[in-house]
């Protein structure tokens, strides 16, 4: 982008983009000397801050960030983002001394709750590019977000600032062949994995944009067709249903209500005096050497101090700033990681490569018999597959072991060299015995994903006694790639995989396709580093007393591979016909909402239902959001609950609720449920993640059956498309208020106890307590409210939030509420405590079988986020012993119970604390109640656990 003199330049910094850039890119090891937090991430992204007042003179800077909860894409589509890992535990203090960082930097923060950065960042460019006295200034967006490439335009381009590389117009037509406006069909094709937006099967970045280049557009795509053959047309109509919801998902909102006024982004003032001070604080001496010499500087165009209103222009252009050949980079020696797949770099003192190991392969029968063995000896052996791509269904290359460090083994199966190896059926029938041994110790660094591999071969893995990435999960580590921990805790530098078939920018080979002596070392270090971390993670597992928790998680994984193969049949049929029928009555709420409201808006826009609801009927405003009255589902329901307002202005609210219901089923459920159904076997098979939430908790995708809708009744009917396989019953186990029979064990409060052990009603039993009553004198408004403190007392419910929990109850009359509660259960009162006490001295919390979770925001000096750090201790003990010991506890029990008593069922899904099996009709009533015997006896409490067990063909019936 050409910058004439005239021309001013607005700097828009995608937040946390920048703030994940920076965190990993140097990796941790650096700390406050003053007061020990972390701050690799903060001096990261202060030095980029500094390069760009240094290099770059901004004219304008403004950073958007996101904001927590859910956005409006959630409302969308439920799976979004589902499986991203929850930040590392030293990523949000980082980024709070950030936020604090660029403020003092003069630069304004901007940020929408409901909406992402990327939005904001899309309704600042279109604002400016429709002020017509904003004609001279252009816009570099600090990010190499591929989504931004739709806003690219002749005054808008992307900066990454660390390579100081610009992306326009002209270099996205020549390096990917399209323009912005076909940005958006082209990202719905591909599906984002990072976002959780499936795209079209077997289409990428290149197939789509030369799909989008051949056709002009979605639309144009599907309307011939005819034209298109083979797998990718089959694919492409699989993906039809989904295409509309991911344009929406993809698609930057440019009319977010945010309030950007560039002269607020004028490089100018900065808090000088406050950075310094940080700076001091935090031990960056050089950055702030960095900052005095940017002050002093008089071709420096910022930060200036607070009292210098006057920025100083420079005729120089950046370019012409660099000297001949020499580029000036402000911080060209910081401490940066070597990215991990440079592999040809120089290893510090002490490290090792492969080429000090004694890596071999096995390809004779002798050889492969002598392997035998010599696993059958070993008092643990390390596992590890190779395929040819990845998924439940890879086909398996081969298999490496390992049972004596610095030595492994390599057993190929596939092979461009075949005649030089045994072939895939003797391999197999050899190693069957030693792979499914229970009895034989198996290690390995991510094994489920090699006990899907083996399944898909005929052989169930079994004795799975170490994982290294779980154990890295367990022990809090940041980074948990088997390359990084070999680097870390070995001091190995591990053979890249793009040294055998390719850098990702080029056409990779398959691993069948490369020579022999080549995969063996690569292959067999895999196996060979695995077996060597357990000896380095194991002690410090014990060291940690998570030694019962390890005894779980696992043997978890063996249980986990076996469920997802497993999956559990779905009727089309049945997700097709409520579709249509929700379809239906959505058009009808559609009129009914239009016919109520007087006139026809956009249903899906906040902004258009809240002038509808508070301008044009006048209803009264319930909470405001930054961007003004919120339209959430809480508000819609208190709306159209008030009987004090007339019925027909209330209408509205009452049927957007349901038609957001319907729409949702329809978009989210409905349709992805339909398209994850297996053509091989009717099943749907998803993936169940052990490390997906910070307490323990299962997280689930492909899809994602953990939000299986169960509130609503009509939610509730999609189970009905669940069904059990012909001769066949599913039963559907749960357990009942298991959360609140942890509490009462965790905290030994006797009323609870007593209540529990008495096998009462216990809400019931917790209102007669509150409102000292009878027990059969409690109404049924007092059961509500004690019901709702039960289950808000373990999520540190507030009394404001109470209040907004039950209707008609104020804030004060809530509070006496919970006051009650602590005075008639002191026990909890004290747990409760205890778990915040615990969280202050440790920085951590422990749950029953000690999983750890660091609570940083423990210590925050925000009011506001010190609460929220308390509620997070406590509900990670609670909620991490019931959903994550307990339920891991009774799974792994019930695995081994199948497997070493050959019981004819199966176990499919896990939602929570709920358990799903299949079983042969004639004895399903027999295995429920083994499935109740192990459920129930997965932990000793001090108060009874009870499972609620039904059968039936379908999962609603079996519910």
């Amino acid at each position: 982008m050409q910058r004439a003199a005239s021309e001013k330049i607005l700097y828009l910094i995608d937040g946390h983009a920048q703030i994940f850039r920076a965190y990993f890119a140097i990796r941790g090891g650096m700390s406050s000397p003053v007061t020990g937090e972390p701050t690799h991430a903060v001096f990261g992204f202060a030095g980029m801050l500094i390069k760009l007042f240094d290099q770059y003179r901004p004219d304008y800077v403004a950073m958007a960030i996101d904001t927590p909860g859910k956005t409006f894409r959630d409302e969308l589509y439920s799976e979004y983002k589902a499986h991203r890992e929850p930040a590392p535990d030293d990523f949000q203090p980082q980024a709070d001394r950030i936020f604090e960082m660029t403020a003092q930097f003069g630069i304004p923060i901007l940020a929408v709750p409901g909406a992402e950065a990327d939005d904001v960042i899309a309704t600042c460019v279109r604002s400016v590019l429709e002020d017509p006295n904003l004609a001279n200034l252009n816009v570099r967006i600090v990010s190499r977000d591929k989504d931004f490439e739709q806003l690219l335009s002749e005054r808008v381009c992307l900066f990454d600032i660390h390579k100081d590389e610009t992306i326009d117009v002209e270099t996205l037509s020549r390096e990917k062949g399209i323009r912005p406006d076909q940005v958006i069909d082209i990202l719905a094709l591909m599906g984002d994995k990072v976002d959780n937006i499936p795209g079209v099967v077997g289409i990428g970045p290149k197939t789509a944009a030369a799909l989008i280049g051949e056709y002009g557009s979605i639309d144009g795509i599907l309307a011939n067709i005819d034209k298109i053959k083979g797998k990718r047309r089959q694919n492409i109509e699989a993906a039809r249903d989904q295409l509309p919801l991911n344009r929406k998902l993809v698609t930057l909102k440019k009319d977010i209500e945010v309030t950007f006024d560039p002269g607020t982004a004028k490089s100018a003032v900065a808090d000088v005096a406050g950075l310094r001070q940080l700076f001091e604080t935090l031990g960056f001496h050089r950055h702030r050497q960095d900052l005095d010499r940017l002050i002093t500087s008089p071709n420096a165009a910022g930060p200036k101090p607070a009292d210098d209103h006057v920025v100083q222009e420079s005729e120089q252009s950046p370019e012409s700033r660099r000297g001949a050949g020499q580029q000036q980079l402000l911080f060209a020696d910081t401490p940066i990681a070597v990215a991990e797949e440079n592999h040809e770099q120089l290893l510090p003192e002490g490290y090792s490569t492969a080429d000090a190991c004694d890596y071999r392969a096995v390809t004779t029968r002798e050889e492969l018999d002598h392997l035998i063995a010599a696993l059958r000896e070993a008092s643990i052996i390390s596992v590890d597959t190779e395929t040819i791509g990845l998924g439940r269904r890879a086909k398996l290359c081969g298999l490496a072991f390992a049972w004596q460090n610095y030595q492994g083994v390599y057993v190929p199966v596939v092979s461009h060299e075949s005649a030089d190896h045994l072939d895939r059926q003797t391999v197999l029938t050899a190693l069957r015995a030693v792979l499914e041994d229970p009895d034989l110790p198996k290690c390995g660094h991510n094994l489920k994903y090699d006990a899907l591999v083996l399944r898909h071969a005929g052989i169930s893995l079994r004795g799975v006694a170490f994982d290294s990435m779980i154990a890295s999960h367990l022990l809090g580590f940041t980074s948990r790639g088997l390359d990084h921990l070999a680097r870390s805790m070995l001091q190995h530098a591990m053979i890249p995989i793009s040294q055998l078939i390719g850098p990702k920018e080029h056409q990779q080979a398959t691993i069948d396709q490369i020579p022999l002596d080549q995969v063996t070392p690569y292959a067999a270090e895999d196996a060979d580093m695995a077996l060597r971390l357990h000896e380095k993670l194991s002690p410090q597992l014990i060291d940690a007393g998570m030694e019962r928790l390890a005894a779980v998680e696992m043997p978890l994984v063996e249980a986990l591979a076996d469920m997802e193969c497993n999956g559990i049949r779905v009727n089309p049929d049945e997700l097709s016909r409520q579709k249509d029928d929700l379809t239906g009555r959505i058009e009808q709420l559609q009129r009914q909402i239009y016919q109520a409201a007087g006139t026809e808006f956009n249903l899906d826009s906040p902004k258009q239902l809240a002038d509808i609801l508070f301008n044009q009927l006048g209803l009264p405003i319930g909470k405001r959001g930054k961007t003004g009255p919120s339209t959430d589902v809480e508000v819609l329901e208190r709306l159209a609950s008030r009987e004090d307002l007339p019925s027909d202005k209330t209408t509205v609210a009452k049927l957007v609720v349901e038609y957001r219901q319907f729409a949702k089923l329809v978009n989210t459920y409905l349709g992805n449920l339909r398209h994850n159904i297996s053509k091989q076997d009717g099943r749907i098979h998803a993936s169940f993640h052990q490390l997906g939430a910070a307490t323990g908790r299962l997280s689930s995708g492909g899809p994602n059956l953990q939000n299986i809708p169960v509130r609503t009744q009509v939610g509730r009917q999609i189970r009905k498309a669940f069904v059990a396989e012909p001769g066949y019953l599913l039963i559907c186990a749960d357990y009942s208020q298991i959360e609140l029979r942890i509490l009462a064990h965790l905290s030994q409060d006797a009323a609870l106890i007593e209540a529990f052990n008495n096998d009462m009603d216990i809400h019931q039993a917790v209102a007669a307590e509150v409102f000292g009553v009878k027990l059969e004198d409690v109404t049924s408004e007092q059961r509500a409210h004690a019901k709702v403190i039960n289950f808000g007392i373990i999520y540190g419910v507030t009394a404001w939030g109470l209040a907004r929990r039950i209707e008609g109850l104020d804030k004060t009359a809530a509070a006496e509420l919970i006051a009650n509660y602590r005075k008639r259960f002191p026990g909890i009162d004290r747990f409760l405590q205890h778990c915040v006490s615990e969280a202050i001295e440790k920085g951590y919390v422990e749950t029953m079988l000690g999983r750890r979770r660091r609570i940083e925001q423990i210590n925050s000096r925000q009011s506001a986020t010190r609460a929220l750090g308390e509620r997070l201790a406590i509900n990670t003990v609670v909620q991490g012993s019931a959903t994550g010991d307990l339920i891991k506890t009774a799974m792994v029990n019930l695995y081994h119970r199948i497997h070493d008593d050959h019981l004819p069922m199966k176990l499919l899904v896990q939602i929570h604390d709920e358990l799903l099996f299949e079983a042969p009709a004639e004895v399903a009533p027999e295995q429920a109640k083994i499935v109740r015997e192990e459920m129930e006896g997965a932990m000793r409490l001090r108060v009874p656990l009870k499972v609620d067990v039904g059968i039936g063909p379908d999962w609603f019936s079996a519910k």
